[in-house]
């Protein structure tokens, strides 16, 4: 039996105001109640400091944010699990994630991405802003991986209240950013899913 603590989970995230750093730290908070060793860790930044001082609630969130460490491809290496959180765009991932997939290619290729358990998670301006589709779309590079996906799904009733999004937990924020519906439940039980998920295939890989 693999215990739940020899499972390695990383949260990775691209957030510009707070809120996907909120959402990777509650399910931080239930990968680590799951027993597992966990890092949240952020994607590097792309936009340029003028786009960032031109607006303070980024600005301060990038300052209140500095000593989060910035993944790096060998975190994706060490861990057995990811989460990934990102804020939509268009429908699809930030540019910050999506440039952090794209440095993948030679772990990809060395095959060091293949039967990592993975689960998403997304935020937008409103409730059909594009929060499924951005999880979806997500999802479709890490099957190139080969990885094994973790959608939370109705696997827990905490879903209901929180949306109700059965790919990965969603949240929409409004203008002051305030997070609408009530998703801390959801995303801890996502966190504490995904490692158990972890453990499970680790479990059969090791027996």
């Amino acid at each position: 039996m693999v215990p739940l603590s020899d499972v390695k989970l990383a949260v990775i995230y691209y957030s510009s105001t707070g809120t996907n750093y909120q959402l990777a730290q509650w399910a931080a908070e239930g990968a680590k109640q799951a027993g597992a060793e966990v890092k949240i860790l952020k994607v590097p930044e792309l936009a340029p400091e003028a786009a960032i001082a031109s607006n303070p609630g980024w600005k301060a969130h990038v300052e209140a944010t500095k000593d989060v460490p910035t993944v790096k491809p060998e975190d994706l290496e060490w861990a057995d699990a990811y989460i990934f959180s990102t804020p939509t765009r268009f429908g699809n991932m930030a540019a910050q994630m999506k440039q952090f997939f794209d440095t993948l290619g030679g772990l990809w290729f060395q095959g060091k991405l293949t039967n990592k358990v993975v689960s998403a998670m997304a935020s937008a301006g409103n409730p059909h802003g594009g929060q499924e589709a951005t999880i979806l779309s997500l999802y479709t590079s890490i099957y190139h991986w080969g990885g094994i996906i973790a959608a939370p799904g109705y696997t827990d009733p905490v879903a209901y209240p929180a949306g109700g999004n059965p790919y990965g937990t969603s949240v929409t924020v409004d203008q002051s950013g305030k997070l609408i519906e009530d998703v801390q439940a959801a995303v801890i039980h996502q966190g504490k899913r995904t490692a158990t998920v972890a453990g499970w295939v680790k479990k059969g890989m090791q027996g």
